[in-house]
């Protein structure tokens, strides 16, 4: 997937940001991604997306 694919349509948060917050803050929940971003805490639609994202960079 591309950085500036919108992960989050509701809030228009791209996997780029997302990333970049689980790397800098060291995330590891979804709800810690929601706080960084706002990314899920729309419709909650991405959350499995955001998941994956975290499952990719986290292990």
């Amino acid at each position: 997937m591309k950085r500036d694919e919108i992960i989050c349509h509701c809030m228009g948060v791209t996997r780029g940001e997302i990333e970049d917050a689980i790397k800098a803050k060291k995330l590891t929940t979804v709800e810690e991604v929601g706080e960084a971003t706002s990314a899920g805490t729309g419709c909650g639609g991405c959350q499995n997306n955001i998941q994956d994202i975290l499952k990719e960079i986290n292990g």
